[in-house]
């Protein structure tokens, strides 16, 4: 299928990213982290993996599963690994906007006796937030974060602060079937550059955590990665190669997914309601690079876009009643659309 989006929207290839000392440097620094959260989280490969795919890239992740499976536990320990400022924001239904972004109070000068208002942070002024259950907490509320995930910085009266760099949003989700949950707008979760999927462990996973957690052994952690590390990190990430044939069919695959769009399979047009956006496409092509990177590559490859495209798109697709009749999922979805999508050769 040929993508409609004007030729100004098309990705190009990025700069040539030929320092493989520096992307060597970033897969040491990689398996580092790796080494560290393996002290504290047992299993989940595929969610750790993702996790430092966004990290690298410097985007946001949302992290989703039932209550119990170690979503909060999981970013925390991460957070533990570097040395970043961090703080964790409990979501819950009484939460305000003020309680995430700060408030204004009005202080009184004891010298002069004059009164101006000053500006309290709140905790969002940290490099890693952890929002926890972020679909606990009414969207007025949510959309406190759309301004500082984007823009990173907080208007509050008309004055602009600038959040501290690099600056991340890694929030955990309870599954929408649960009691007492809010979905997510779509503006919010568009902000987010991955969806990853948290499932239970295998029973000697289980076995090895239950021995663990129960024991009298308390883990130390190292921090192996500062600020300054991982906006450098991120430069040599945007710096991977990507080849403009694999830039159109990122594009392709995307614009594929919308059942406006003409020439769209038909299988969209009967089972999607709307389809992935520009960011779509942005954030597969930084998030492919992360992998390349992680792997040592300073080139984009196919297999990096299918490791990453279902986490991107999860959260991008709004699918129809007729695919819950057909029990038909975003990520089967997604593999439909590997298959109609021609690749390049």
């Amino acid at each position: 299928m040929k993508n409609q989006l004007p030729a100004s929207t098309r990705m190009v290839a990025g700069d040539a990213g030929d320092d493989r000392e520096t992307i060597e440097q970033l897969r040491s620094a990689y398996a580092r982290i790796r080494t560290e959260l393996a002290k504290v989280i047992v299993g989940q490969h595929e969610v750790l993996e993702q996790l430092l795919i966004a990290l690298f890239a410097g985007g946001h992740c949302i992290l989703e599963g039932v209550p119990g499976l170690a979503k909060t536990l999981t970013i925390s320990t991460l957070a533990r690994c570097l040395s970043l400022t961090f703080k964790r924001i409990q979501f819950t239904p009484d939460l305000m906007p003020s309680d995430i972004t700060g408030t204004e109070v009005i202080q009184e000068d004891r010298a002069t006796g004059t009164r101006a208002f000053k500006f309290l942070r709140g905790p969002i002024f940290a490099n890693v937030i952890l929002a926890d259950e972020i679909n606990r907490t009414p969207p007025k509320t949510q959309a406190a974060l759309l301004e500082a995930m984007q823009e990173r910085q907080v208007t509050l009266g008309g004055k602009t602060t600038p959040l501290p760099e690099p600056f991340f949003v890694l929030a955990t989700q309870v599954s929408i079937e649960q009691e007492g949950t809010y979905p997510l707008p779509e503006a919010q979760q568009d902000r987010f550059m991955l969806s990853v999927r948290m499932d239970y462990l295998n029973e000697d996973q289980e076995v090895e955590v239950v021995r663990a957690s129960t024991g009298a052994e308390v883990v130390s952690l190292d921090k192996v990665i500062s600020g300054d590390d991982l906006l450098e990190i991120a430069r040599t990430v945007q710096a991977v190669r990507l080849p403009e044939a694999l830039g159109v069919y990122i594009v392709d695959l995307v614009a594929a997914s919308r059942p406006t769009v003409e020439g769209a399979p038909d299988f969209v047009k009967e089972y999607v309601v709307w389809g992935a956006g520009l960011r779509a496409s942005q954030n597969i092509a930084l998030a492919s690079k992360s992998m390349a990177a992680q792997n040592a590559r300073v080139e984009v490859t196919l297999a990096d876009i299918r490791r990453v495209i279902v986490p991107v798109m999860r959260h991008r697709i709004s699918l129809s009643f007729r695919a819950d009749i057909d029990k038909l999922t975003v990520e089967g979805l997604v593999r439909r659309l590997l298959e109609a999508v021609p690749e390049p050769r």
